[in-house]
């Protein structure tokens, strides 16, 4: 039994842990990462300060017991010479006195000797834990200088790899529906063009219906009656020689529209006028008189 649980409990560790990593965000990721890095560096600095702090601890109490060792070696070279001097003095007490000193000098030599043979390998192994850990120290922090420097640069790339992702997404939306409620650039397009297609087809038909034709022949009535008051007016004014060109520009038909032979009558206001001759008769010479124009209408009483 303890066995499937512990089976269904790793089961379901590795699968939270795959859930997490895959919805867990980069940039965080990569800041605890160097933050762990920051952090390791931290403790490698401080066990080489301790390591760096075991060896000058070491080194002091070397050469305090080389000092020891030079003083307690010139006590009893000076005990010795005392009890020299008192021997030769006859003084047997002073000299033994003084041999007792000089024994008692030279047992605490041969113990400060023993430490200081202990100190110099103690401080050998020392200096190399120190060295090994300085050497270590300056790798971590190059490593960790370049772990700063790989960062600026993924973090550059992972801003680049959520542009192209928002730009995927945006190109997408334009040929892709992206919800109910709001309509893709081709449903817009497809709507407007049959709303246009639409309106043409409906003016299309109205302008080949009935009542348009209707309309257009009444237009055209409305512009002969008010061509022939004009040309009425003209007559009057003795403004004939122009009316030509007025017709020209007003759609007035000339001869050559209206198929007559050599002249064509317009009605005026009931009366006729000559328009100029159909292409292929012959007309007034160069330098001729000019052609005969209607004598104006005597003005009603």
């Amino acid at each position: 039994m303890m066995k499937v649980v512990r089976r269904r409990w790793k089961y379901l560790t590795a699968k939270l842990s795959g859930h997490w990593e895959e919805t867990a965000d980069p940039k965080v990721q990569l800041e605890q990462a160097i933050a762990e890095a920051q952090e390791q560096h931290r403790r490698l600095v401080e066990q080489a300060s301790t390591v760096v702090a075991n060896q000058k601890r070491t080194e002091l109490q070397l050469n305090r017991a080389i000092q020891e060792v030079e003083q307690i070696t010139a006590s009893t070279r000076q005990a010795l010479a005392m009890a020299n001097d008192a021997a030769q003095r006859g003084d047997s007490l002073k000299a033994s006195e003084y041999n007792q000193t000089a024994e008692a000098f030279a047992n605490r030599l041969i113990a400060t000797e023993k430490r200081l043979e202990d100190l110099k390998v103690m401080h050998l192994q020392a200096t190399q834990a120190a060295q090994q850990a300085k050497a270590a120290v300056q790798q971590n922090a190059a490593a960790l200088q370049q772990k700063l420097a790989e960062r600026q640069k993924l973090l550059s790339q992972l801003d680049q790899a959520l542009m192209q992702e928002q730009l995927n997404k945006a190109m997408a939306s334009l040929s892709q529906a992206v919800g109910q409620d709001v309509p893709t650039l081709d449903e817009v397009r497809a709507k407007i063009e049959a709303q246009y297609a639409k309106a043409l087809g409906t003016a299309e038909l109205t302008g080949q219906s009935v009542e348009a034709r209707m309309l257009e022949i009444e237009q055209a009535g409305v512009n002969a009656e008010a061509r022939q008051r004009l040309d009425q007016l003209r007559t009057e004014m003795g403004l004939a020689a122009g009316s030509r060109a007025a017709q020209g520009q007003l759609g007035m038909p000339t001869a050559q529209a209206l198929g007559s032979g050599s002249e064509a009558e317009v009605a005026t206001g009931g009366e006729a006028e000559v328009v100029a001759p159909a292409p292929g008769e012959a007309g007034p010479t160069e330098g001729g008189p000019p052609p005969s124009q209607p004598a104006p209408p005597a003005s009603a009483p």
